[in-house]
């Protein structure tokens, strides 16, 4: 795997340990700041969906961390390139049903990771 998709690779997991963070133990506090469209009084509501919706971007962080951790080129390149479809999936739907910024903050690096890995 070349340095830039790991770069990316890697830049992406730390993006989905924040988010993971953000909708699994600051949704109340700093979510409120980072969701504008969400009504405030929705926030106490919709506390654990979040959570929950925190834990599947850290699976998504952890397999991106495992792809870097493994030692056989092909499997790395081969989980990769799966995480990084996941990711690029989950943004996807998340512009089409909730925020096209989603696309950009999580669809667009996805698909740069996956055409680094590729070409």
């Amino acid at each position: 795997m070349n340095l830039l998709s790991q770069l990316l690779i890697g830049f992406i997991a730390v993006l989905h340990l924040y988010i993971l963070w953000l909708e699994m133990f600051a949704w109340t506090t700093r979510g409120r700041k980072v969701f504008k469209t969400i009504p405030p009084d929705q926030f106490e509501k919709t506390k654990v969906m979040a959570a929950n919706q925190g834990l599947y971007n850290g699976f998504l962080a952890a397999g991106l961390i495992w792809s870097l951790l493994i030692t056989n080129v092909d499997w790395s390149k081969n989980v990769a390139l799966f995480f990084l479809a996941c990711v690029l999936v989950a943004g996807i739907y998340g512009a089409l049903t909730a925020s096209k910024r989603i696309f950009f903050v999580q669809a667009v690096p996805a698909l740069l990771g996956l055409l680094s890995l590729l070409f």
